[in-house]
């Protein structure tokens, strides 16, 4: 079944950890695909030259499918595997952690890097807000003059989003509405207008969008 909701961050997280001196940076960043991603972890290189690493892990797609991480140049699996561990536990999708390493003298060996490397985004993720996107299905709904300003009024009050109105002979009305309550919306718009709406079925599409809090 398609999925019809997900969640992400809404907004960039920062979190530091120290290690018998070796300092782990987390960037956490919402983003869209992986060249946005990489953006992410080449901004960290530039901003955080002087750090030895910048190990990197991602989780993208509304069914959170693509996954990668990366070591960079750490032993193998001590560093972008537990934090890829730690995002995916989160339920989190389109979001990067990239970790910047200072080396404090002291080795951690790959049982302690792994230790900070996934502590430090966990530590960021105990830190992050989580914002809910939605799938909604967009539809035109037109009705006279006479009533669109009421039918806005009651179907915002259902908690029903609607676009900017567009006016002719008739109001057309950009309805918004979750994939999952689509089908209840005629009976919707016949009890709100006594039947005098039209829904414009052809007009149907489909977008993510934000919500405008977590549900």
């Amino acid at each position: 079944m398609e999925p019809t909701t997900c969640r992400t961050l809404a907004a960039p997280v920062v979190a530091r950890l120290e290690d018998r001196r070796s300092v782990f940076e987390c960037w956490l960043r919402r983003v869209e695909d992986e060249a946005d991603a990489g953006g992410v972890v080449d901004e960290a290189r530039r901003t955080l030259w002087d750090a030895r690493h910048h190990c990197s892990a991602f989780v993208l797609g509304v069914d959170a499918s693509v996954v990668r991480s990366n070591d960079d140049g750490e032993p193998a699996g001590s560093a972008g595997m537990p934090m890829l561990e730690a995002l995916t536990h989160a339920g989190l999708t389109d979001v990067v952690a990239v970790v910047s390493r200072w080396f404090g003298g002291t080795k951690l060996g790959t049982g302690g890097l792994a230790r900070a490397y996934g502590g430090v985004v966990r530590e960021a993720l105990e830190q992050a807000v989580p914002l809910t996107r939605v799938l909604v299905e967009e539809v035109d709904v037109r009705i006279g003059h006479d009533l669109a300003g009421r039918l806005e009024h009651d179907l915002r009050a259902r908690g029903v989003s609607i676009g900017e109105a567009r006016y002719a002979q008739e109001v057309t009305l950009p309805v918004l509405v979750p994939v999952r309550d689509a089908p209840s919306l005629p009976d919707l718009l016949a009890e709100l207008s006594g039947g005098r709406a039209d829904l414009v079925a052809a007009s149907a599409r489909r977008r993510w969008v934000d919500a405008p809090d977590d549900t």
